[in-house]
């Protein structure tokens, strides 16, 4: 048993009493195979409504359209394009921080793609969306190292998505835009640039782009003058190279229509069995004290959450096992709890009191 104490508003008490179940583990399985067991779906974390005027529908494909010119409108463009554009953080074994790319909707449902390299040695992740969005990433889909391709699905419904394009126009010279995420800065910056090179390949074209971009922009949507997706960034630097959008559509293909997203098991390095260890948090963001639920000084409310962990390490369920009586309260501490995340390894649960004082 655990107790941690953390200061939110004026004065935030927190003590999480972990009990860890050393239930089995679950029978592997083939990434992408139909699952008999669904596991339940995470909260989701709403984003912000999209005004029809300036943002597409969640529901719908982000329809772009440009006027023809010989150069693209890049700001317009970047505009449309970038609510569907995600940073992807991956995790390895122990909570450990491998890496952070990007990637980009392409289904209202969460199906996302990035590179291989993005997710490479890792068993869990979360997507971050411009309007300050974390959700968890349940699994993939497919992966393909010779691609450099994976899709993958994260916890979230009704997203802005990217329609990739059926007819690509990929010849040398050919006009593009590479948009990244907006929550890159500098890095994630659109840009634009023309193919320098093109090689025929049997699942789809390979690209050369005769501009730099960062590191970071790997896995980014690269657009043409019509603002549809030609392709997504592969290898980023002083040399950009790009996998069409053909070898994408042939990836996704191969996706039955039953599947269920799943990381894929790493395999143990010693033969011997070895104890697991005890779960710990890598991520425990504070609730927020909503202002609406001030009252008057020196009034305190208390309350009992019960955060139940899955296999991977994400808060799959939060219960309130006593409420603090206040329903804002309550709302601004389940949405917090429900984007903790712990070391994977085995499920678990841990039991948090909490209270909540107006000084």
């Amino acid at each position: 048993m655990k107790h941690l104490q953390l200061a939110i508003g004026s004065a935030f008490c927190l003590a999480i009493f972990a009990t860890a179940g050393c239930r089995p583990k679950p029978k592997s399985q083939i990434v992408g195979e139909p699952s008999p067991d669904q596991l339940p779906s995470s909260p989701i974390i709403p984003s912000p409504t999209q005004q029809p005027s300036s943002s597409p529908s969640p529901s719908q494909p982000l329809e772009i359209k440009a006027e023809k010119a010989p150069s693209l409108d890049l700001p317009k463009l970047a505009k449309r394009v970038q609510p569907a554009v995600i940073l992807v953080t991956v995790f390895d074994s122990s909570g450990k921080l491998l890496r952070t790319e990007t990637g980009f909707f392409i289904s209202d449902d969460g199906r996302f793609v990035t590179t291989a390299r993005a997710i490479e040695n890792g068993v869990n992740a979360v997507a971050k969306t411009a309007d300050g969005g974390i959700y968890n990433v349940a699994g993939i889909f497919a992966s393909s190292a010779p691609l450099d391709l994976a899709i993958l699905k994260a916890d979230v419904k009704r997203v802005p998505f990217l329609p990739l394009s059926k007819n690509a126009k990929t010849e040398v010279g050919a006009h593009i835009g590479v948009v990244g995420s907006a929550l890159a800065g500098s890095e994630g910056a659109s840009r634009e640039g023309a193919i320098a090179a093109r090689q025929s390949e049997s699942q789809g074209d390979r690209l050369e782009i005769a501009m730099p971009i960062s590191a970071s922009s790997a896995g980014s949507p690269v657009m043409d003058e019509s603002g549809e997706v030609v392709g997504i960034v592969t290898s980023a630097g002083e040399k950009t190279i790009a996998t069409s959008s053909s070898a994408l559509t042939s990836l996704q293909s191969q996706i039955a229509s039953d599947a269920t997203a799943r990381w894929a098991r790493t395999s143990e390095t010693s033969p011997s069995p070895r104890p697991s260890p005890k779960p710990r948090l890598v991520y425990a963001p504070q609730p927020n004290f909503p202002s609406e639920a001030r009252t008057r000084s020196g009034v305190s409310r208390s309350g009992r959450f019960r955060v139940n962990f899955d296999a991977h390490g994400n808060a799959r369920n939060v219960q309130v096992v006593q409420s603090t009586g206040n329903g804002l309260l309550d709302q601004a501490t389940i949405g917090a709890l429900r984007q903790w995340k712990s070391t994977p390894g085995h499920e678990w649960f841990a039991t948090v009191p909490i209270t909540f004082q107006d000084r």
